[in-house]
């Protein structure tokens, strides 16, 4: 007996050791596959928005492919609708609320502050994603976690630096909206890991509908719809609703993996992704569009990279100790339990 006791201890000590460690590759694989998806659609939307400039209508397209391509997956039994009580399907709708406005709030303040400066704010994202977790939730970092933020976003600074004008509006508006995407990030992580457990398919599908509906309204207020119906009759072509499906189908694509990258990375990393994501869409645009760079452009750019690189090192570390720590208490459980 004692012989056979002594195997699942170690048995049980490797797996737990082991799981983390893949647990930890899967995370960053789905990570890069985000980079992927999100640098695509950044630039296949500066494309077409180049010849359809109607961003409130073209985003109701991505929640419009999102609605459907969930709705397939659904009816193949791919995942099963949660029941929800009335709380939680208010809570929802808030949620999908805070997406539409934070497009707006993005949108809006674009119209009254320089890119530069709409960018080095935007930047601070990741300050305001560790500010909710510790006052909101009593979330305690590691004081290397908050150092290595701080290439992160200065260096997005440097990598953006140009005509910094803004309206005292377009500052409140700029920085609201860099709140509103944290808060964003937090709470898409909280839906998926918290009491709901949403899968990201489940909130995706029901999400989806409730954004196309909101971004109608947008678009009816702002004046695009009355627009659009204009380009329809006098601009639109097959080729074009060709590239307005695919950047649907694309955007359908990005949500599923930013959602189970988001819960499976966390928010605070998704945000320094969003960061580190800029910086590499402003390389792209040098490389294809043979844009002018500054040595201190150039500077932040490196800086940006070097502290997304700094910041995954922490949080590999960290998240090892932790492993760690878990394993060695479980083996100790488990111990204890055949001395018994």
């Amino acid at each position: 007996m004692p012989e056979r006791s002594v195997l699942p201890i170690h048995s049980s000590s490797d797996s737990q050791l082991q799981q983390p460690q893949d647990s930890l590759r899967t995370k960053y694989q789905w990570l890069a596959v985000y980079f992927f998806f999100n640098l695509g659609l950044t630039i296949y939307n500066k494309a077409v928005l180049g010849n359809f400039p109607f961003p409130y209508v073209l985003t109701g397209i991505h929640a419009l492919c999102g609605s459907i391509g969930c709705l397939y997956f659904y009816v193949r039994g791919t995942f099963t609708l949660t029941p929800l009580s009335d709380r939680e399907n208010v809570t929802l709708f808030l949620f999908s609320l805070l997406y539409t406005i934070n497009i707006a709030i993005s949108n809006v303040s674009l119209n009254l502050v320089t890119v530069p400066f709409h960018q080095i704010v935007r930047a601070t994202t990741p300050f305001f994603t560790v500010l909710i977790y510790v006052i909101g939730f009593r979330k305690v970092y590691s004081p290397l976690t908050y150092v290595s933020l701080i290439p992160v976003v200065a260096g997005v600074g440097f990598a953006t630096a140009g005509d910094y004008y803004f309206t005292a509006i377009g500052f409140f508006l700029t920085l609201l909206g860099a709140f509103l995407a944290a808060l964003k990030t937090v709470v898409t992580n909280r839906v998926q890991t918290g009491r709901l457990r949403l899968s990201p398919l489940e909130l995706l599908f029901r999400m989806s509908p409730l954004a196309f509906v909101q971004t109608l309204v947008y678009a009816y207020f702002t004046g695009e719809l009355a627009s659009l119906n204009t380009y329809w009759h006098d601009s639109m072509t097959s080729a074009m609703f060709f590239k307005l499906v695919l950047n649907g189908a694309i955007a359908f694509g990005l949500n599923v993996v930013s959602f189970t990258a988001n819960k499976k990375t966390g928010a605070l990393t998704m945000t320094v992704a969003a960061n580190v994501k800029q910086i590499l869409t402003i390389v792209l645009a040098i490389l294809f569009f043979h844009l002018d760079v500054t040595p201190l452009n150039a500077f932040g750019i490196v800086l940006t990279l070097a502290g997304g690189a700094w910041y995954a090192k922490v949080e590999l570390e960290s998240k090892q100790r932790n492993s760690a720590v878990s394993a060695q208490a479980i083996a100790r459980k488990d111990e204890s339990i055949i001395k018994a």
